[in-house]
């Protein structure tokens, strides 16, 4: 069995290997970087991420999410900078681990998680229609029917295989396959190597050529904390979803101290920075990688592929890669989803719908946070709306409120308007045995309620408030009464 698992990590890696190396290329030049920045970047990220994380089968590399963040960088200042930006970044993420604020991660809820799936898979498949444009315009005629003819080829290949054997991953068949295919027929399409030259050197330790100062200090640090913001909260995300996919439980933490270190490691090597990949990852985990060796072989690969095997890999038609992608958008999308759009509450709908559509058009980072931001404002909407009170005069005269439900900032108004100061008699009572007070807001609410009923000649008397809460006035100077 073991030797099977190894045997699985191995062709797994190797499949991812091809996956990346595109992937790393586009990305590096949509930063304006030397491919091979990309390139240094993966390999590093990859391999240590894999040996020193904390979540066995999960591939890191040069994501695109990190080199939209340091376009503005690099334009303005330089390839000297992004790298002290990228160790900079990691450090801010060792911190995060360390901090174990990785736990952070739970406060995202279900239907932001469905958003984030959904939204990646279709930026996913955009991504590839860029493999069909040249010189900034569609390919047409025979380019254009040989590129969609090979990669339906591809994607048959990879959902037919398993139903052939599952002993090797379906998509290092299609990419092998249709590459071989390519160069025996001569056929005419875009190769791996149109995008970028490869070939390369081992990479060298050179400490980022910029002055370290505090107006160097000023420059990289908002990049660096988007960085590893961005980075920390898509690995995060991949990493649950990994862990739902392998229905096994990763350790958050020590995976955003070993995503720190890499960054700091590929910045000093002159590579790119990079965090968790969910492309990638759905390619080797629907290939059968499940261990930290899988995500090693695919690091290492990159090497090998930069000091001994570019010119074999440049003649990989890209044709074949934009196919295994398109089907890794299809299966990473949560067609779930879809089919419960009329099941569950509407909130929760036009969440999946937000964080769907922002991912898409603007970033990650931008559209879990509004997803978060709108599920917490629902989450406060829905408890003021379950507070309320029940009322009754005592036999010697007073009144008495039993409220139910949380004191917090957006129940404060609904608290106040239950009690009835006009017509109150002169003792009331407040009994508190099923009120949880949340935050400043409730005490103030409190104080106010007092002062309301002083300022009518009326005393106001709390009963039954909990240790929590009478420790919360009391360090607010507010005496319960």
């Amino acid at each position: 069995m073991k030797a099977q698992a190894l045997r699985a990590d191995v062709l797994a890696g190797v499949t991812t290997s091809f996956a990346l190396v595109p992937e790393c290329i586009a990305f590096a030049l949509v930063a304006h970087l030397n491919p091979l920045m990309g390139l240094y970047g993966a390999f590093i990220i990859c391999t240590l991420t894999a040996l020193f994380g904390g979540r066995p089968g999960m591939i890191s590399g040069a994501a695109g999410s990190m080199a939209v963040v340091i376009v503005a960088l690099v334009v303005q200042h330089g390839v000297q900078y992004l790298l002290a930006t990228v160790v900079m970044g990691g450090l801010l993420m060792i911190a995060f681990g360390l901090l174990r604020l990785g736990k952070l991660v739970r406060m995202v809820p279900h239907p932001v998680m469905l958003g984030f799936v959904n939204g990646l898979a279709i930026v996913i498949a955009l991504a590839q229609l860029e493999h069909f444009k040249r010189d900034e315009g569609w390919l047409s005629g025979t380019p254009l029917y040989v590129m969609i003819g090979l990669v339906a080829l591809t994607m048959a290949i990879v959902y037919l295989m398993p139903r052939l054997t599952r002993a090797v991953p379906p998509a290092l068949v299609a990419i092998l396959g249709v590459g071989l295919a390519v160069n025996l027929l001569g056929l005419p399409t875009r190769t791996l190597g149109d995008m970028a030259h490869i070939a390369g050197g081992l990479p060298a330790l050179a400490l980022p050529q910029v002055p370290w100062n505090l107006d160097t200090l000023g420059i990289i640090a908002p990049y660096a904390v988007l960085m590893a913001m961005v980075g920390l909260l898509e690995t995060l995300l991949t990493l649950n979803l990994t862990d739902e996919i392998t229905e096994s439980r990763g350790y958050p933490d020590r995976e955003c101290v070993a995503l720190g270190a890499a960054n700091v490691v590929s910045g000093m090597f002159g590579g790119m920075g990079g965090c968790a990949m969910i492309g990638q990852t759905a390619i080797n985990l629907s290939s059968g990688g499940r261990g930290r060796l899988s995500g090693v072989v695919a690091g290492v690969m990159i090497l090998m592929f930069v000091l001994l095997l570019s010119p074999l890999i440049e003649r990989i038609p890209l044709a074949a890669l934009v196919g295994v992608m398109f089907v890794v958008a299809q299966q990473t999308f949560a067609w779930a989803s879809l089919r419960v759009l009329n099941k569950v509450p509407l909130n929760d709908v036009l969440m999946i719908i937000a964080v769907t559509v922002i991912t898409v058009f603007t970033d990650l980072a931008a559209a879990v946070m509004c997803g978060i931001v709108i599920a917490a404002l629902n989450f406060a909407w829905q408890h003021a709306r379950e507070l309320y009170a029940d009322q009754h005069l005592e036999p010697d005269g007073s009144k008495l409120y039993r409220v139910h439900g949380t004191l917090f900032f957006a129940s404060v108004t609904p608290f106040l308007n239950r009690f009835d100061i006009a017509n109150d008699p002169v003792h009331v009572t407040l009994d508190c045995r099923h009120l949880n007070f949340v935050d400043y807001s409730a005490i103030a609410a409190l104080k106010t309620l007092r002062e309301r009923y002083d300022k009518a000649g009326k005393h106001l008397r709390v009963l039954h408030l909990s240790d929590r809460c009478k420790q919360l006035l009391k360090r607010a100077g507010v005496h319960p009464g």
